[in-house]
């Protein structure tokens, strides 16, 4: 069974497909649970994670927040969660952009016309304030893309990213479901013992990377973690002999680590460390 990631715009109608494909396959939705559990490891408030993911925080919330925390525990709420669920719609925060490496993780968006999301949106929120729509539809598509472009370098409207783009206006929403559960069917996409390995091996890179952040030792450290077959590789630069120890300490206590091959160069006192 595939995993199907999915991103939407505001007023794409992104929800009924994702509700639609679920209700079909008999798997759940995820969505708040990103966002429950990413706001307890940011010790957060959900409705402050809510307004930063949605572009309504305000200049407070957006400079006291962590970006680099942000990126990491959403990297590993996600793949945990993926790992974790066999089948299931992942929608938002980044999912299809981290899961596109899997193989059994069909990626979709789910998008139509500003004026027709407009529309849709005032019939929603009951309003004929056009404006006011208008303002909260562009603060969500760039909140979205901000985010997208921080913590994945992509623009996140760009059709190569995705294996399927749906587009509302000409496609009802039944066929929409039809679309993706074509793909998630298609042998291209059935799951195999290489993209289950190939999940785990994300999920416990994640994991490795939140584990280091987490310990105030290693909070800073910016190194490179790669995993194959639940052997963790760790790679790049550190200040000290001190942080390359404990961050292979970190690394190796990580549930189903097997070991770690730690390569990390210590800068302090090599005389090709710049100064300043």
């Amino acid at each position: 069974m595939s995993i199907v990631a999915m991103t939407r715009e505001m007023g794409s109608l992104g929800k009924d497909v994702a509700a639609g494909v679920a209700q079909s396959l008999g798997v759940p939705v995820l969505h708040h649970e990103i966002i429950g559990n990413l706001a307890d490891k940011m010790r957060l408030r959900k409705s402050h994670v809510i307004r930063l993911l949605e572009g309504k925080a305000n200049i407070f919330e957006r400079l006291t927040t962590d970006q680099t925390a942000l990126s990491i525990y959403t990297a590993d709420e996600t793949f945990g969660l993926a790992a974790q669920h066999r089948a299931a719609v992942i929608r938002g925060w980044g999912a299809t952009h981290l899961l596109r490496p899997v193989r059994h993780v069909v990626c979709v968006r789910v998008c139509a016309p500003l004026a027709l999301r407009v529309e849709r949106m005032k019939q929603r929120l009951n309003t004929d304030d056009e404006d006011f729509v208008v303002g909260e539809i562009k603060a969500s598509d760039e909140a979205h893309g901000a985010i997208t472009r921080r913590h994945f370098g992509v623009n996140w409207q760009d059709p190569e990213l995705y294996d399927l783009v749906l587009n509302t206006e000409r496609v009802p929403i039944d066929e929409c479901v039809d679309e993706v559960l074509r793909l998630v069917n298609h042998r291209d996409f059935g799951e195999t013992d290489a993209s289950r390995a190939r999940l785990a091996d994300l999920s416990l890179q994640a994991r490795i990377r939140a584990a280091l952040r987490e310990v105030p030792d290693t909070s800073k450290i910016d190194v490179t973690i790669e995993v194959r077959n639940k052997v963790a590789t760790l790679s790049g630069m550190v200040d000290t002999a001190a942080e390359r120890e404990r961050a292979e300490q970190v690394a190796a206590g990580v549930d189903d680590v097997a070991s770690v091959d730690n390569r990390l160069r210590v800068t302090r006192g090599s005389r090709f460390k710049l100064d300043g």
